[in-house]
């Protein structure tokens, strides 16, 4: 049983019962094994979580109160050397029965405007708080981050299903620095990895997925993307704190 509580995490942390709960360390052993197939798609995932370099936190199904902590505790990790590209994966309690893809994709949005709510640093000054706005993304203590959702109901995207967990993934816009949309190291980066992919999944690229800058790309829509190929339709369920309904 474990018996004291970090909000941020390392992987060996992640097996330590003194630490977490068991279904923390069973949950990570499917992720640690999957991600590190030799086989999986994303060679920097692999390659950081070999190296220790992404960390971890875990939220249960009624109290999410650590989490900004948690990734207010992840970001200072960037202001020391040695200035490594972090990510963070971030565990929720898995359901008793496994709910469909809509029942995940509702906590992952609540969990974002939950995380929101409790932000203690304005939403940056000139940053798009409408999600509709191709320039839009989620912003917490003042970064911008790539947010996105793993679920056990993905069945045919299995790059999304990393166990029985809701795991939530959170990088910041610094880590793709010399990777982002338009330059010639991330495109040719992007492709390789959508090639394995797609090989791994056995579906093409969801419609969705495009890069960040993209004028006819919503960003919020490759944050939790489908299980099929079928473009997300709709309104972003996040909605910026000084934004109201209309």
């Amino acid at each position: 049983m474990h018996t004291r509580f970090k909000a941020l995490l390392t992987k060996e942390e992640m097996t330590n019962s003194d630490l977490v709960p068991e279904w923390v360390i069973r949950e990570y052993k499917t992720f640690h094994d999957t991600v590190t197939d030799a086989t999986f798609p994303c060679y920097f995932g692999m390659k950081a979580e070999n190296k220790g370099e992404l960390r971890y936190a875990y939220i249960t199904q009624e109290d999410w109160s650590n989490l900004p902590s948690a990734v207010e505790e992840f970001l200072a990790l960037f202001d020391a050397p040695p200035y490594t590209r972090h990510g963070l994966f971030v565990f929720m309690e898995p359901e008793k029965e496994e709910g469909d893809l809509e029942l995940y994709r509702k906590r992952f949005w609540d969990i974002l405007q939950d995380l929101h709510a409790h932000d203690k640093k304005p939403w940056p000054e000139g940053a798009p708080k409408d999600p509709e706005h191709h320039l839009w993304d989620f912003h917490f203590a003042g970064e911008p981050f790539f947010v996105f959702g793993n679920a056990p109901a993905y069945k045919q995207r299995k790059t999304r299903h990393l166990g029985n967990s809701l795991v939530i993934g959170f990088q910041p816009r610094m880590i793709f620095e010399g990777l982002t949309g338009t330059e010639k190291g991330g495109i040719m980066s992007r492709e390789k990895v959508r090639e394995r992919v797609e090989k791994w999944d056995q579906l093409p690229k969801h419609p969705d997925i495009s890069h960040y800058g993209d004028e006819d790309h919503n960003e919020w829509k490759q944050y939790f993307i489908g299980d099929d190929i079928e473009p997300i339709k709709g309104k972003c369920p996040f909605m910026h704190g000084n934004m109201t309904e209309k």
